[in-house]
């Protein structure tokens, strides 16, 4: 499968995505997921997280804004997904921020079978070791990834595939989607991404969205949805750069990218190499 075929299947069969993800940033995953071609519920109550997931195409959590009221909402939504056999993907935002983060991932880790996990390298790093320091929902400093220790990186993401069974996802200034012995090197992207609140948490809903409709090759869905996401804030940098303006219309133009965005757009744009 190309990502041509990914980005055309996630538009013809226009999948639901059920997220329980974070306050901060949910209306721009229900945006940039229906910009990418799908539809999401937003749904994190308990008494009906197993309803409303029996329905969709894959399930997206994100710890991002974690509390009490939704760690069993996230462990029952999970569960009936596994049942389901639908794609689970995880944000496991600054997991090693504090310890119901990291004990909450881990529980869920134990509870449910995820089918991509997304994070930072911090939080990617926190997550095989069990334990770690994550700088808020950044990558600690030196942990940045860079060619010099790329071959690491991917060591990284392919042994916790191996553990996990699941795509592992991590982003930064290079990002490396891997599974099992295959891992995507990905060069699209712009440092302006960091400086609007919430692109990690969109690329995670872009996640759910090409696996949702893509459920037969979850490991190019994946690759495809983080190189579409970073071609969009490549182009849309470039339009704020023409127009001379700020941060506000960047998030505007990538959302405007993605909902433009097709296969062969896609395929012209991408900046990948396997490992």
């Amino acid at each position: 499968m190309e990502f041509s075929e990914i980005v055309r299947n996630t538009r013809t069969n226009a999948p639901l995505v059920h997220c329980i993800t974070n306050y901060v940033t949910v209306n721009d995953c229900a945006n940039i997921i229906l910009a990418s071609g799908a539809s999401p519920i937003m749904a994190d109550d308990a008494l009906e997280v197993e309803d409303i997931t029996s329905m969709c195409h894959a399930l997206v959590i994100n710890i991002g804004t974690l509390n009490v009221g939704t760690i069993e909402s996230m462990l029952r939504a999970g569960r009936r997904a596994n049942h389901l056999g639908h794609p689970v993907i995880l944000d496991p935002v600054g997991v090693g921020a504090s310890a119901l983060r990291l004990q909450t991932i881990m529980q869920l880790l134990k509870e449910v079978k995820f089918s991509v996990i997304r994070g930072n390298i911090s939080e990617i790093k926190t997550i095989y070791e069990g334990s770690g320091v994550t700088q808020g929902v950044d990558a600690v400093a030196e942990d940045k990834i860079t060619e010099e220790n790329l071959p690491q990186v991917i060591m990284l993401a392919k042994a916790l595939s191996m553990r996990t069974g699941a795509v592992i996802a991590i982003t930064g200034a290079i990002d490396v989607v891997a599974h099992g012995d295959i891992a995507y090197v990905i060069y699209n992207g712009h440092g302006m991404m960091s400086r609007i609140t919430g692109t990690g948490c969109m690329l995670t809903g872009v996640i759910g969205s090409f696996c949702g409709a893509n459920q037969d090759d979850l490991l190019m869905a994946t690759a495809a949805a983080v190189s579409a996401m970073g071609l969009c804030g490549e182009l849309a940098y470039n339009k704020m750069q023409v127009n001379a303006e700020g941060t506000g219309s960047f998030k505007v133009y990538l959302m405007d990218y993605m909902s433009l965005m097709d296969g062969e757009f896609l395929v012209r744009g991408a900046k990948v190499k396997i490992k």
